[in-house]
């Protein structure tokens, strides 16, 4: 009984709160917050304390005024459940939806304003994370898991996996360890598989702004992000199974990503592999990739996502003599659920030059943004 009662009383408080801003004529974002959102969410944007609040808050509750949870978000996403709830995301059905209560321009301006309440500028913001495509690195900063498979569609039989995993350090860094295994079939051989050459990176965010015109929708900004990444692969893997090299190797890149309007990107990435001691088999190399795509969404521009992107990639060996291998890869990444932070890509690599010897291959990855959520959340 007393559940109920409090169920009611607390229904009644946020219908009373989602119909205040449109009642006293409120139009800053700051004004509607104060009115409509304080009350739950604290003047602060820290959050009221449950004693105030009424109820329990749930595990998702936002803090605003942390920079560190706030900024990786998407604006589209909390303009989506501003809009049509917390149940839009995924998260808990206590967040109303205010689609009847604000405008559209309404909505716009009190997340503006939630986003003002991280203080410190120097975080990139979501926005920026544009699209993982299959081979490309990009340049945001990011807490996720990715388990990549690629399988010879024409060439040797083969199949080879990497498991990513990807944690910020602050503001501007990241921690990647990158584990390949696999399994060859080599002509007249029989199967192995094992674990690969492990690879241990760093990333830094050296640039990073986002920008707005006037007449664009809040979610659909433009920008760009730069970042440089260090890493040292470690020879782990058997050279006798043909899953590593057998010696250390050091490597680098920049990732540059441009964000263009109506949710279209562009990725550049372009780096070298060096390893300690060069060989034939073993030989230093330098690459070029470039993933150019558009994210498209239903359900009124904040559905599932759909992200249709290409790839081209270019290597050369630092060896007289050499080619440059091209390769271009179509493909699609896809959200899975609601909350967005569960995805996937498939894609088609096909030799653009010197083809003999060199298979097509399907690429496909799971990618799990764990900052987000569990594996089960947000369905």
């Amino acid at each position: 009984m007393a559940l109920a009662v409090l169920s009611s009383s607390l229904a009644i408080r946020l219908a009373e709160a989602a119909n205040l801003p449109q009642q006293l004529g409120l139009h800053s974002g700051r004004d509607i917050y104060q009115a409509a959102c304080a009350a739950c969410h604290g003047q602060d944007g820290s959050g009221t304390p449950e004693s105030q609040a009424g109820f329990v808050p749930p595990g998702t509750f936002p803090h605003f005024n942390r920079c560190d949870e706030t900024t990786p978000e998407y604006t589209r996403d909390w303009t989506a459940v501003v809009r049509n709830g917390g149940g839009a995301r995924g998260f808990s059905q206590i967040m109303p939806s205010f689609s009847g209560a604000l405008t559209n321009a309404q909505i716009n301006r009190v997340v503006e304003y939630l986003r003002s309440l991280c203080t410190e500028k120097d975080w990139p913001r979501g926005e920026l994370n544009v699209p993982r495509a299959l081979v490309t690195e990009k340049a945001f900063p990011e807490s996720e898991t990715v388990l990549t498979s690629t399988v010879n569609a024409r060439g040797p039989a083969g199949v080879s996996n990497e498991l990513s995993y990807e944690h910020t350090l602050g503001r501007r860094d990241q921690l990647e360890i990158a584990i390949p295994f696999g399994w060859l079939h080599p002509d007249g051989g029989a199967l192995a598989g094992g674990i690969g050459d492990v690879a241990l990176g760093i990333k830094h965010v050296l640039h990073a702004q986002l920008r707005r015109g006037d007449d664009q929708p809040l979610y659909d900004s433009t920008g760009s992000i730069l970042s440089l990444q260090g890493e040292v692969t470690l020879p782990t893997g058997s050279v006798d199974k043909g899953l590593g090299s057998g010696k250390t190797s050091f490597g680098a890149f920049v990732a540059y990503d441009r964000l263009f309007p109506v949710q279209a990107f562009l990725e550049v990435q372009a780096g070298a592999d060096l390893p300690v001691h060069a060989s034939e088999d073993v030989t230093r190399s330098v690459y070029v990739r470039a993933a150019l795509g558009r994210s498209l969404s239903g359900h009124d521009a904040f559905g599932r996502l759909w992200s249709p992107m290409v790839e081209l990639l270019a290597a050369r060996n630092l060896q007289s003599g050499a080619s440059t291998h091209w390769d271009v890869i179509p493909e699609m990444q896809v959200t899975l659920n609601r909350r967005q932070h569960l995805r996937a890509a498939l894609g088609y690599r096909l030799p653009i030059n010197d083809v003999a010897g060199r298979p097509r291959q399907v690429i496909a990855y799971f990618l799990w943004d764990w900052f987000d959520g569990g594996l089960l959340e947000g369905w």
